[in-house]
C-alpha cells in the first residue's frame, strides 16, 4: 500500500468544502489524473479517523490517503491502472469500520438529451429523469439523485445514510438546464431523504424532493427512496367506459372518512380496496373519484394544498399499496378518477415555496403569486420548467399507477389574474386583460399530452365561470378537456330544491335555464364534497318540509332529477343513503343511519338510478349531444312539474317527469312520441324508497296530440317524485 503525502489544496476551499459551501465539489472531490499517471483521489468524511483506497473487487489495498491538517478531507495519489477498474474507501470511524463507494467517482446522471430537454421544458416524463432513481453503474447499486434549483449556491442529498450531514452529498450542477446531480453508491429503497439547500443569499434550507415517489408520514417531511411504478396499459374496455357516449356514474370520496376503523383510525389503501370498491360496484357506480392523494402536510386541506404531487399520501399505506387500490377498482369494474391540484401550494418550509431561496415555482409577485383565499402560492406557468413539472405530473399518474382520469381543481382561479382580487391587487396579462395567457397554455398543453400519450384517459375541469372552449379541442382554440364540472346546473339547482315547494313556481327558471346551455360543453353533474361543508349542511338537511317525510322524498326526487338531465353523475360519498350530518373530515360517515328504513331507502333508489342510467342508452348515450334531450313540459309553473324524453342513438328514448311539489296530480296529461304500453323502471315515490307508494305502472299511449307530441297519457304524478318510463317492447 502507498502512503499518501499531502496534497496542496487551497485553505479557501478546504473551508468551503468543510462548511459545505462549495458550489463544484466535483473539481476537487474524488479521482483527478495527475501527469505523472497517477490519480489524486479526495475525500471529505467527517468524523473519519483514516482513510484507505482498496480495489472494489478484489479489496486489495491502494493507498492510504492522508488527511489534510485542521480538517476532514483526505487526499493522497493512487495507482490509476488499478483505481479505474473501480475502487472503494476502508473508512475507520474509531468505533468501526466500513467499505465505502465514492460517489465523485462517477460520471454524469443525466444523459446530454435529457439536460436539453429539461432545459426546454419539453421533457415528456422528467420524473424518469429528477428524483431518486435506484440504478445501478459499473456494478454499483445506488441511487441517482436529480434536482431542479438553479439559482442555490450548493445543493445537497440528505439522509439517515450519511447522518443528514450536508457536507458528504454535495451535488454537481448541471447548468445547461439548472439541475444538479449525484450517484449516492449503496443508498437503497427505503432510505428517507431530503434536499439541503443552500440559496444565493446564504440561507440553509431543507427541502423535500419535488420528484419523490414515497414520504415519511406527516409530522415528519423526508422523501422516501422508492421504484418508479412499472408503467400500467389503459385497455380498451377501459378507454371505451371513459367515452362521453358512455355511462359515467361517479361516487366521490375522501378516503380518511369514508369508514374507519375502531378506534377512529384510518382504513389503509388495501382494506380500502377490500370494502369501498366492493361497495361503490354493488350501488352500481361506475368510477370512483377520490379527494387528493397526493402527498400534503396538513390533513385540514383535504389533500388540496399538495406538496409531494408525485407520492401517494402515506397516511394510508405505501405507492404499491396503492396501485393495489386502483387494480382492485379496475378489476371489479371501477374506473379511478383522482383530484389534480396543479393551481396552487403551500407555504410550508420544507416545500415547492422559494425552493432554491428564489420564487422558482411560484409568481414573485404576490399580486401574481399569493392565493389570497387559501393563503398559498400560485404556480408560475410562464416557466417552461414548472409547466413541464405540471404536465409530467399528470401524465405520471395516468401511466404509471393506470387511473382513469383527472379532475382537475380550481381551474377558474388559473384562468383570470384578478381571480377574488380587488382592483389594484392584480397584474394585467402582456395584452392589458384579465386572462391568465401562461396558465391557458398550460392547461392547453398538458391536456393535448394527455390526449396523444393516453388516448382513453380523461380529464374534467371544476371551472365555474363562463370561459368558452373548456371542452372544445386545443387545435381549435379550446382548452382541451373531455369535461367540465357543470357548476351552474348544480346552484340553480340546489337553490331551487332548498325552496319550500309553494314558491317554486316563481323560480321556475331555475330549472329551465340550464337547458340552455346543456350542451355547450360535456358537463358532469356534481353533488360534490363542496356543497356539504362549511356551514352549507348535508343535502338532506338542505331539503325543505315540515317532517322528515317531505326531506327524504325532495332528496330522492333531486337523486331522480340528477339521473334523468343530460350529463354525467357525480354524488359525494355519505349522499347515497342521506347522511345527516354536515360532512366532517376528521371523521367516519354516519353509518349507523342505516338501520333505518327512510335512508335505507335512500341507498336503494341510488342503486336503482344507477342500473337504470347504464341499462337504458337512452339516458347516457347522448349525454352531450342536443339530440339526447327534448323538452315535454317546461312551462307548468303553477304546478312546478317538468318532463322531457331522454333520446339514444337508434331512436329508443326515456321518458322522465319531475313534480316539485308535495301534491299528488291525477289524471296529468302528458305527451308522448309513440303509441304503445310504458312501464315505470324509476319512481322515487315507491313504497320500497319510503315513498308514499304513488304509481302507475303500465300505462297506454292514446291518440291524442298533446304538448307537440301525437300522442298522450294520463298520468297519477306521485307528490315530491321523479318518474321514468319507457316504451314497452313490440311498440
Amino acid at each position: 500500500m502507498r502512503h499518501a503525502t499531502t496534497p496542496e489544496l487551497p485553505e479557501r476551499e478546504v473551508r468551503a468544502l468543510m462548511r459545505a459551501e462549495h458550489g463544484d465539489p466535483f473539481a476537487v472531490l474524488g479521482p483527478h489524473q495527475t501527469r505523472d499517471g497517477l490519480l489524486l483521489v479526495r475525500a471529505l468524511l467527517p468524523g473519519a479517523q483514516s482513510v484507505a483506497v482498496v480495489h472494489t473487487r478484489t479489496g486489495w489495498p491502494l493507498a492510504l490517503l492522508a488527511r489534510q491538517e485542521g480538517s476532514d478531507l483526505f487526499a493522497g495519489p493512487v495507482p490509476a491502472a488499478e483505481a479505474l477498474l473501480g475502487y472503494s474507501f476502508e473508512v475507520d470511524w474509531g468505533s468501526h469500520s466500513a467499505r465505502l463507494e465514492d460517489p465523485y467517482r462517477f460520471g454524469f446522471v443525466l444523459g446530454d438529451t435529457d439536460v436539453w430537454l429539461l432545459a426546454e421544458g419539453t421533457h415528456l416524463r422528467p420524473w424518469e429523469r429528477l428524483g431518486a432513481h435506484l440504478r445501478e453503474i459499473d456494478g454499483v447499486k445506488g441511487v441517482a439523485f436529480a434536482v431542479w434549483a438553479p439559482n442555490a449556491r450548493r445543493v445537497s442529498v440528505v439522509g439517515d445514510f450519511n447522518q443528514w450531514d450536508g457536507r458528504r452529498h454535495m451535488m454537481r450542477l448541471r447548468r445547461e438546464c439548472g439541475v444538479w446531480e449525484i450517484f449516492a453508491p449503496q443508498f437503497a429503497a427505503g432510505d428517507a431523504y431530503e434536499f439541503e439547500i443552500l440559496s444565493a443569499h446564504g440561507e440553509v434550507l431543507r427541502k423535500a424532493d419535488p420528484y419523490a415517489f414515497s414520504t415519511r408520514l406527516r409530522p415528519e417531511t423526508a422523501c422516501v427512496v422508492a421504484p418508479l411504478p412499472a408503467p400500467v396499459p389503459l385497455p380498451p374496455a377501459r378507454a371505451a367506459a371513459n367515452d362521453r357516449h358512455a355511462p359515467i356514474s361517479i361516487y366521490e370520496v375522501h378516503l380518511g372518512s369514508w369508514r374507519r376503523k375502531d378506534g377512529d383510525a384510518w382504513l389503509d389503501y388495501r382494506e380500502l380496496a377490500d370494502t369501498l370498491v366492493p361497495y361503490a360496484r354493488d350501488m352500481g357506480f361506475t368510477h370512483l373519484e377520490l379527494l387528493p392523494v397526493s402527498e400534503h402536510p396538513f390533513d385540514g386541506s383535504w389533500g388540496y394544498q399538495p406538496i409531494g404531487l408525485y407520492a401517494p399520501t402515506s397516511r394510508f399505506g405505501t405507492p404499491g399499496d396503492f396501485r393495489h387500490l386502483v387494480e382492485a377498482a379496475h378489476a371489479a369494474g371501477l374506473g379511478v378518477i383522482l383530484d389534480w391540484v396543479p393551481a396552487h401550494f403551500p407555504t410550508d418550509a420544507h416545500g415547492l415555496g422559494r425552493f432554491d431561496g428564489t420564487a422558482l415555482y411560484e409568481y414573485a409577485d404576490p399580486r401574481e403569486g399569493f392565493h389570497n383565499d387559501w393563503q398559498t402560492l400560485i404556480f408560475n406557468y410562464a416557466r417552461t420548467e414548472v409547466r413541464n413539472y405540471l404536465v409530467g405530473n399528470a401524465l405520471y399518474w395516468l401511466e404509471r399507477y393506470g387511473v382513469d382520469g383527472l379532475r382537475v381543481d380550481a381551474v377558474a382561479s388559473m384562468l383570470y389574474r384578478d381571480y377574488s382580487r380587488r382592483p389594484g391587487e392584480w397584474l394585467p396579462n402582456a395584452q392589458g386583460g384579465r386572462e391568465n395567457l401562461e396558465a391557458i397554455e398550460f392547461l392547453r398543453r398538458m391536456n393535448q399530452v394527455v390526449g396523444v400519450e393516453r388516448p382513453g384517459a380523461f380529464t374534467a375541469a371544476e371551472e365555474s365561470t363562463s370561459f368558452p372552449g373548456v371542452t372544445r379541442p386545443p387545435e381549435a382554440g379550446g382548452l382541451g378537456f373531455h369535461y367540465k364540472w357543470n357548476m351552474g346546473w348544480m346552484n340553480d339547482t340546489l337553490a331551487f330544491a332548498g325552496l319550500d315547494p309553494i314558491h317554486r313556481k316563481h323560480h321556475h327558471e331555475q330549472i329551465t335555464f340550464g337547458l340552455m346551455y346543456a350542451h355547450s360543453e360535456n358537463f358532469v353533474l356534481p353533488l360534490s364534497h363542496d356543497e356539504v361543508v362549511h356551514g352549507k349542511g348535508s343535502l338532506f338537511t338542505r331539503m325543505p318540509g315540515a317532517d322528515a317525510w317531505q326531506k327524504f322524498a325532495g332528496l330522492r326526487n333531486l337523486y331522480g332529477y340528477l339521473w334523468g338531465y343530460p350529463g354525467k353523475k357525480l354524488l359525494f360519498m355519505g349522499g347515497e343513503f342521506a347522511q345527516a350530518a354536515e360532512w366532517n373530515a376528521d371523521r367516519s360517515l354516519d353509518w349507523h343511519l342505516l338501520e333505518r328504513a327512510a335512508n335505507q331507502g335512500v341507498r336503494r333508489l341510488v342503486r336503482d338510478l344507477n342500473n337504470v342510467y347504464r341499462h337504458f342508452a337512452a339516458l347516457h348515450e347522448l349525454d352531450t349531444e342536443r339530440g339526447g334531450f327534448e323538452w315535454i313540459v317546461h312551462d307548468d309553473r303553477a304546478q312546478s312539474v317538468f318532463g322531457f324524453l331522454r333520446r339514444a342513438r337508434d331512436g329508443s328514448f326515456v321518458v322522465v317527469v319531475c313534480n316539485f311539489t308535495p301534491v299528488a296530480r291525477e289524471g296529468y296529461r302528458l305527451g308522448v312520441p309513440a303509441a304503445g304500453s310504458y312501464r315505470e323502471v324509476i319512481n322515487t315515490d315507491a313504497a320500497v324508497y319510503g315513498g308514499s307508494g304513488v304509481h302507475n305502472g303500465v300505462v297506454e299511449a292514446e291518440a291524442v296530440p298533446w304538448q307537440g307530441q301525437p300522442y298522450s297519457v294520463s298520468l297519477r304524478l306521485p307528490p315530491l317524485a321523479t318518474v321514468m318510463w319507457v316504451l314497452l317492447e313490440g311498440h
